[in-house]
C-alpha cells in the first residue's frame, strides 16, 4: 500500500509508496492529500514557462473585462497538478504512463482556489508481454474547496508486480 515502511535492517525503517501491480483493487478509491492552494504564481510561472500566451491567465486587466472577472488558472497546470497529487498512491512504483484519454475541465479553477484528488481503480490486467508487469487503469477526479469538481481523466499506467519493481532491485530504496 501507499505510504508503507520496510524494515531495511535491525531497528532501522524506511518509507516507501506506491502501489504494486497486486495492490490495486477494481474499485478502491484512493484520496489524495494534502491538497495545494494555487497561488497566482503558480499560475503564472506555468503559463509563461510553457509559452502560453492567452492573457485571461497572466492579465488582470484582460480578465476584468471576461465573465470571470479575474485570471483563470490555466488548465494544464489543473492537470498536471492533479497528476502530481495521484503519484504516491497510485503511480510512484510505475514503469511508465501509458496514456491519459477523456480530460475534462468542468469547472474553472482560480488562484485562491484549494485542490484535492481522488482516483478510483476501474480495471487491472496482467501484461500479455512484460512478465512480473500489469496494465492498471484509473480514473482521477479533481475538486475545490467547496467540492466542485473542475477536472476528470483517465490514465493506463504500467505497474510491477511485487519483486519487480526498479526500487526492488535498488539498494538504498
Amino acid at each position: 500500500m501507499a505510504g508503507t515502511v520496510k524494515e531495511v535492517g535491525p531497528n532501522r525503517f524506511r518509507e516507501t509508496f506506491g502501489r504494486y501491480f497486486e495492490d490495486f483493487e477494481t474499485g478502491h478509491i484512493y484520496e489524495h492529500r494534502p491538497g495545494k492552494t494555487v497561488t497566482e504564481y503558480d499560475n503564472h510561472m506555468f503559463t509563461l514557462m510553457t509559452m502560453n500566451t492567452h492573457p485571461m491567465h497572466f492579465d488582470a486587466e484582460f480578465a476584468k473585462a471576461s465573465e470571470f472577472k479575474r485570471n483563470l488558472v490555466v488548465s494544464p497546470y489543473t492537470l498536471a497538478l492533479l497528476i502530481g497529487m495521484s503519484v504516491t498512491d497510485c503511480s510512484q512504483k510505475a514503469i511508465a504512463n501509458l496514456g491519459m484519454d477523456e480530460v475534462k475541465f468542468t469547472a474553472p479553477v482560480f488562484a485562491g482556489d484549494t485542490l484535492y484528488g481522488e482516483s478510483e481503480v476501474l480495471g487491472k490486467r496482467e501484461s500479455k508481454s512484460r512478465p512480473g508487469q500489469g496494465i492498471v487503469t484509473i480514473v482521477t477526479r479533481g475538486y475545490n474547496q467547496d467540492g466542485t469538481m473542475v477536472c476528470t481523466f483517465k490514465r493506463n499506467m504500467l505497474i510491477p508486480a511485487r519483486g519487480h519493481a526498479v526500487e526492488d532491485k535498488v539498494g538504498n530504496y
